[in-house]
């Protein structure tokens, strides 16, 4: 039941269950706690030590042996605790790239009544779907498409200004290009053509000119 006791400690526990005297197997338990706590030094260090010993030695006894613990005998049931099934969301994702909290935060914004609230917080939740959806594509979409989105998703109850979405500033930035893109299209951060390789490409014609 538990190897990391060994056969040894498996057959006392077998021993104390064949005797009669009660006296006498409280006596060899507990003479066969004091070798389990030997034989496993790290459990020590654990705030409930001679509790664990006692409940092992159940479980070796296979919740058979009858002596007078001093903790409560545990029952086989520990041995087959199961955690609480978890309900998991079912519903479907109308629009993956956006993410569900998107579909949330809209259903929420239908409810509220001050208008200079709502646009602000459309303007945001707008940011976050362009933001997002770069990700997911690689481009940056045009406001249109973030329009008609928001007015599908919020049953046409949030309608985000065209000019107000013009205005918006995106905090998303695309990652710069590395030094090899750089180098490998012959330009410097500048956009202008590296010019040390054209000033070595003159001095070794003005060299061969002289000779």
């Amino acid at each position: 039941m538990l190897p990391e006791y060994g056969r040894h400690v498996h057959q006392m526990v077998e021993y104390l269950m064949s005797i009669h005297d009660r006296d006498l197997r409280n006596q060899q338990a507990q003479a066969v706690i004091e070798v389990m706590g030997n034989l496993n030094p790290t459990l020590r260090d654990t705030a409930d030590f001679k509790h664990k010993l006692w409940d092992h030695l159940f479980i070796m006894s296979d919740f058979k042996l009858d002596v007078d613990a001093p903790y409560p005998i545990p029952s086989p049931k520990i041995l087959d605790v199961r955690p609480d099934r978890m309900e998991y969301p079912h519903g479907k994702i109308t629009r993956k790239h956006y993410g569900k909290n998107i579909e949330h935060s809209l259903e929420a914004l239908k409810t509220i009544d001050d208008e200079e609230a709502k646009t602000q917080i459309a303007g945001n939740i707008a940011k976050y779907m362009r933001a997002k959806s770069f990700e997911y594509n690689q481009e940056h979409p045009n406001n249109e498409v973030i329009m008609k989105d928001i007015r599908s998703m919020s049953d046409n109850m949030v309608i985000i200004d065209e000019v107000a979405l013009n205005n918006l500033r995106n905090d998303y930035k695309q990652p710069r290009l590395n030094n090899r893109a750089h180098k490998g299209s012959g330009y410097t951060n500048n956009g202008k053509a590296g010019n040390n390789k054209q000033q070595g490409n003159k001095r070794r014609q003005g060299k061969s000119q002289h000779k």
